[in-house]
């Protein structure tokens, strides 16, 4: 079964840090461009960070720069999301998607055309 699993999210305070990983299953994530998506209750799907296959290319929504960073580890399938600095706006479902590669339409990063997508992992910042 060819799919992608986030996992990482969690309760934390505001200043606190969390890391995401996105983990593939069935295929390889060597190929693809990944990207991180979030959804707050009441509003719409996001982008916030992507990272191009060879790792040579990342995007950040302006929100998250300097507070997140992305990376991959293609020898575990893997690609993160680090999180620090949180703040309660950050509360959110987090998605991962797999693309071939990253699509920044007018400074943001778009969510069509992605190949898989995972269930997502949901984060809540709050004291």
């Amino acid at each position: 079964q060819l799919q992608l699993v986030e996992s990482g999210g969690g309760l934390v305070q505001p200043g606190g840090s969390l890391r995401l990983s996105c983990a593939a299953s069935g295929f390889t994530l060597n190929y693809y461009a990944i990207g991180w998506f979030r959804q707050a209750p009441g509003k719409e799907r996001e982008g916030v960070s992507c990272i191009s296959s060879s790792a040579g290319y990342t995007y950040y929504r302006d929100s998250v720069k300097g507070r997140f960073t992305i990376s991959r580890d293609n020898a575990k399938n893997t690609v993160y999301l680090q999180m620090n600095s949180l703040k309660p706006e950050d509360t959110a479902v987090y998605y991962c998607a797999a693309r071939r590669g990253c699509s920044v339409v007018a400074g943001n990063l778009v969510d069509y055309g992605m190949d898989y997508w995972g269930k997502g992992t949901l984060v809540t910042v709050s004291s």
